[in-house]
């Protein structure tokens, strides 16, 4: 893959462990199995999930540590962390909207590009739409994996800058 996690980094110290090794493993997944195209899938969209799989925890570990959700929040069953932040619900969900307060906290760019990364790692790679199957190419499915991987590292620098 073209872009490097640098292993000796705070970002890469902060995730857990269980987000390390999806990272890894995706990487893997794209780079060692993938890359060589022995085989031509019609959908990528597997090659995405371990991205968006540590995406969802690095996101529920950093607003409890910085104390957007609660311990509660974090440990719960039942968190939709998308319906959280999604721009869709603000008056729905009002001051218990992490984009709201990722806007009002840190900036609206980055409350932007925190839901744009979920809705477009996520929401549409994984919903089965009959009409709308979303099937995506390997590039996509790379480009979509280095935009999680990107976002992660932006969005600690920023909460911790």
């Amino acid at each position: 893959m073209d872009y490097l996690v640098n292993k000796e980094s705070q970002f890469w110290s902060y995730l857990s462990q269980g987000q390390r090794d999806l990272l890894e493993e995706g990487l893997y997944l794209m780079d060692d199995i993938i890359r060589d195209h022995a085989y031509q899938f019609k959908d990528y969209s597997f090659l995405v999930f371990p991205f968006a799989k540590a995406y969802e925890g690095f996101l529920k570990q950093i607003f409890r540590d910085k104390k957007l959700i609660g311990r509660l929040d974090y440990i719960s069953d039942h968190l939709r962390l998308g319906k959280l932040m999604s721009p869709n619900l603000i008056g729905k969900l009002g001051p218990d909207s992490l984009y709201v307060k990722i806007e009002n906290q840190y900036s609206k760019d980055l409350a932007d590009k925190v839901w744009n990364v979920w809705k477009n790692g996520r929401n549409q790679i994984f919903h089965y739409f009959p009409h709308n199957i979303k099937a995506i190419s390997f590039n996509e499915s790379r480009g979509i994996c280095l935009d999680i991987l990107r976002t992660m590292e932006e969005v600690f620098k920023r909460l911790n800058g």
